[in-house]
């Protein structure tokens, strides 16, 4: 074996390290693509039969084109994408308005369906709005003290027996953020962070690879929190007085 073959073998282990840190964002983005590429291709693809049906007799040429699959699942999501653009500029307008209100209307009066279609229309609504005196994303304890959990408050709640600002908490996990757990936390307890939405969505989706520089990753005491802590120690029957220090005695 030549010098320059066992050089290429020994570096066989940094060369396919290289190749998969290099596929790799492509390999995510193309994930995202296609699950997104794939859902509006089923959304549009009964429309699109239907208009091959209807041109079948007409125009079979043009019917049997539409049926193939690649330009099938192409049609179907730009017909997928018009119907989303005509719906928004539908719901833009009065009309539009009222025609919406009706059909929630009827919604709200299946049970099961109300539920879910309520609470996600609840949860987008709050998601667009930023809640008032608390960052959007925080970081939260989990599973300890030491190590952290990226979150997203979507609501503040107050405890009903000590008035305490509670805050919801939307824990995405990585890769899939909209898969995830509610946390109900203190709003004491947070860290607030300056990342955006979309930073934090990033930084989830790519188990951590691409994000800010810079994290808070501990929260500020001030000297109130000090105080209290040392009033609590203080008054912990289970420490011992500091011996150290001698009894003041009055003269």
């Amino acid at each position: 074996m030549t010098p320059e073959t066992e050089k290429r073998v020994k570096n066989t282990p940094r060369y396919l390290l290289l190749g998969v840190l290099t596929v790799a964002p492509l390999w995510v983005t193309w994930l995202v693509f296609n699950f997104i590429f794939t859902r509006l291709s089923r959304m549009g693809e009964p429309w699109v039969i239907g208009l091959a049906r209807a041109l079948r007799r007409d125009w079979p040429a043009v019917s049997e084109l539409l049926l193939r699959p690649g330009f099938q699942s192409a049609l179907a999501v730009l017909i997928t994408l018009l119907i989303l653009y005509l719906v928004g500029w539908i719901a833009s307008r009065v009309i539009g308005q009222r025609v919406i209100h009706w059909l929630e209307s009827l919604v709200q009066n299946i049970p099961l369906v109300a539920a879910i279609y309520g609470g996600t229309k609840r949860f987008l609504a709050v998601v667009k709005e930023k809640p008032s005196g608390v960052q959007r994303v925080v970081l939260i304890n989990f599973p300890s003290a030491e190590m952290k959990a990226v979150g997203l408050v979507t609501k503040v709640i107050r405890d009903v027996d000590t008035g305490e600002e509670l805050a919801a908490v939307y824990v995405p996990t990585s890769p899939n953020p909209t898969s995830g757990y509610i946390e109900i936390v203190p709003v004491a307890s947070l860290i607030s962070t300056d990342w955006t939405i979309d930073e934090a969505m990033s930084f989830v989706m790519t188990g951590g690879a691409t994000s800010p520089d810079r994290v808070r990753f501990r929260r500020n005491v001030s000297l109130g929190d000090l105080d209290a802590v040392a009033d609590e120690v203080l008054a912990d029957p289970r420490i011992p007085p500091d011996k150290t220090t001698p009894p003041m005695s009055g003269h």
